[in-house]
């Protein structure tokens, strides 16, 4: 499983100190909504959510924080309406493949996508790759965006990644860690998030980085995804500010 070099963080003695997270995780949710209260369609609210993406993008490089992770399409979408989820796709070749990639790397972003690919058409894969590499040099911000992902099925294949290694005999299954288990997920590499962010109204965390999450703090937004503005990003590092991490001490 190949791990991520850290980018260099715009902020780390604020990011040491605890002030400003490390890595932040959110659930953009809301833009079928959104457009559907302006009588439009799901999918002008994905292309509106875009919008929003840069914003979170923008207000994360200007608070100093190094890891940004983004819940873009989960497993279970597949069950939504053939037209949303050729929209979407769709979406992603036009983004990705068009000035939006410039800009990320204009700014120090590099992108990474986690996730299964194989799913995905040969279209779609390209211009993710082409992402992956056009700003792989980059090392201000670590933007992940999970497409095709679910935590469960990501649990399911570190367990038999880990498996197949104690079967090989290169690993025992004495020595299995915390760390073993986390260096065989698709977020290998990565600090585990501070914060989790899900707009919306929402409270769950719909099988989005379960393991990753498990001293994450949690913030509901009742603003929909594509009205997600820098205002919205600094009030939930304000609530991240006043919650008091003691990780099961006192």
């Amino acid at each position: 499983m190949s791990t991520v070099q850290p980018p260099v963080f715009a902020a780390s003695s604020e990011v040491d100190n605890g002030t400003v997270p490390a890595h932040i995780a959110i659930i953009m949710d809301g833009n079928g909504r959104w457009a559907l209260s302006r009588g439009l369609s799901r999918s002008d609210g994905h292309r509106a959510g875009v919008d929003a993406v840069e914003r979170a993008v923008n207000a994360a490089l200007d608070a100093g924080v190094g890891y940004l992770t983004l819940y873009g399409f989960s497993t279970e979408n597949w069950r939504r309406p053939p037209l949303e989820v050729a929209s979407l796709m769709g979406l992603v070749r036009e983004v990705f493949g068009q000035g939006f990639i410039g800009r990320l790397q204009a700014k120090g972003v590099r992108v990474r996508f986690i996730g299964d690919r194989s799913a995905l058409s040969r279209d779609v894969n390209w211009v993710m790759d082409r992402a992956e590499n056009v700003t792989r040099n980059e090392k201000r911000l670590l933007l992940t965006i999970a497409f095709n992902y679910g935590s469960r099925q990501e649990l399911v294949d570190a367990v038999r990644s880990v498996a197949a290694q104690v079967e090989s005999g290169t690993l025992k299954a004495a020595d299995v860690t915390e760390e073993t288990v986390a260096g065989n997920l698709m977020t290998a590499g990565l600090p585990d998030p501070d914060l989790l962010i899900r707009t919306s109204g929402e409270k769950r965390i719909s099988n989005f980085l379960l393991w990753q999450c498990a001293y994450a703090e949690l913030v509901f937004s009742d603003v929909l995804w594509p009205d997600f503005s820098a205002e919205h990003f600094d009030a939930a590092l304000s609530e991240f500010r006043a919650r008091q991490r003691r990780f099961g001490a006192v």
